[in-house]
């Protein structure tokens, strides 16, 4: 298996990158959001226009093995990870640890000194293993459902050079 590449978004991702999302919902929060939640959070793709909207709005990168579409992750503003999903049958294969290094790159670059995400509770542990550091619980209502989130910080750039 390759490893992933990443490159930038680009319009034509939209339907793509619109499946993944719903696919990576659907597939890995079972355990921690019922069908109703699933339902309310996945629907947030329905309007593909506004989804790419939102896409090209940040600095969106799409990651890819063997030239297709497995994943993609939203920096917003200099400091903020809004989305980072990866197709279910990708999982495992490094593709959300190429984006998260990415975009903490990127955030570093354009002079951020923390990221901050608001994690699904299937994602915190994930978060957790890269030093990410628990800010506080959020409860967040999406299309008429309620759904919890973790607001999750990680200091970059003088960590980063030091000891692990």
């Amino acid at each position: 298996m390759s490893a992933p590449a990443l490159r930038p978004f680009l319009p034509a991702d939209t339907p793509v990158l619109a499946a993944i999302f719903v696919a990576s919902i659907e597939a890995l929060t079972g355990d921690d959001y019922g069908e109703a939640q699933q339902e309310a959070w996945a629907a947030v793709a329905d309007d593909e226009e506004a989804f790419g909207k939102r896409l090209a709005s940040e600095l969106t990168l799409v990651a890819t093995i063997d030239g297709s579409p497995v994943g993609f992750a939203s920096l917003k503003g200099k400091d903020y990870v809004d989305l980072l999903y990866v197709h279910p049958g990708a999982v495992g294969q490094g593709v959300a640890a190429s984006l998260c290094d990415a975009m903490e790159k990127l955030a570093a670059a354009r002079g951020a000194k923390s990221l901050t995400v608001d994690a699904s509770d299937n994602a915190a542990e994930f978060f957790l293993k890269r030093g990410y550091e628990v800010r506080q619980r959020n409860t967040v209502s999406l299309n008429g459902e309620w759904l919890a989130n973790t607001t999750m910080q990680k200091s970059l750039g003088e960590a980063s050079g030091g000891p692990k």
